[in-house]
C-alpha cells in the first residue's frame, strides 16, 4: 500500500506528518493576529480583531472596565523576513506595531514595538522619486522586543 504523506521524521515513536504546504498569505494574516490575541488575553486585555484589510490598527484590546484603550498594529510573516511598511512612513499607526514571523512553525516568535521604533529603523530605498520603506529582521529581532507583551501593560495589575 502506497502512502501520499512523506515522513518528516526519522523517529520510530513518531507517526509521519505530511510536508507542509505552502499557508495562503491571507492566513498566515489571520494566525499572526489570533495569536497576538491570545498573548494580549493572557495579560488580562479584552481584545477585539478588527476587520482584515481595512485601514488601521488590527487589534482594540481594552481594561475590564473599558477605561483604557490601545491599538495594535500586526505584522505576521510564515519565515524570518522583512517587514514591508509601505511607501510612506506616516501610515505607520496605533500604539504598539508586534511583528510575528515564522508562524507556520512550532516557534512563532513576537517583537513588541512603539512606532517611533518602527520610524527610526526602518530602511528605505527608491528610484524616481518612489520611495519603499521596509524593516529588516535584524531592526526588530532585537532582544528588548521579543516577547515584550508587558510594554503593553497588563490591566489585571495595573487596574
Amino acid at each position: 500500500m502506497t502512502s501520499e504523506i512523506e515522513p518528516t521524521s526519522t523517529r520510530r515513536d513518531e507517526a509521519p506528518r505530511p510536508k507542509k504546504k505552502r499557508l495562503d498569505p491571507l492566513l498566515v494574516g489571520n494566525v499572526g493576529l489570533y495569536y497576538c490575541c491570545y498573548h494580549l488575553s493572557l495579560l488580562g486585555w479584552n481584545v477585539m480583531p478588527t476587520a482584515r484589510n481595512a485601514r488601521g490598527v488590527d487589534i482594540i484590546a481594552y481594561n475590564h472596565d473599558a477605561s483604557h484603550f490601545v491599538g495594535v498594529q500586526v505584522k505576521a510573516l510564515s519565515q524570518r523576513a522583512a517587514v514591508p511598511l509601505g511607501t510612506s512612513l506616516d501610515n505607520i499607526m496605533g500604539d504598539f506595531w508586534v511583528v510575528v514571523n515564522r508562524v507556520t512553525s512550532n516557534t512563532p516568535a513576537a517583537f513588541v514595538m512603539l512606532p517611533c521604533e518602527v520610524r527610526k529603523r526602518a530602511t528605505m530605498s527608491g528610484r524616481d522619486g518612489r520611495a519603499s520603506y521596509w524593516l529588516e529582521p535584524r531592526d526588530y529581532e532585537e532582544e528588548p522586543f521579543r516577547d515584550a507583551w508587558e510594554a503593553i501593560g497588563n490591566p489585571l495589575i495595573e487596574g
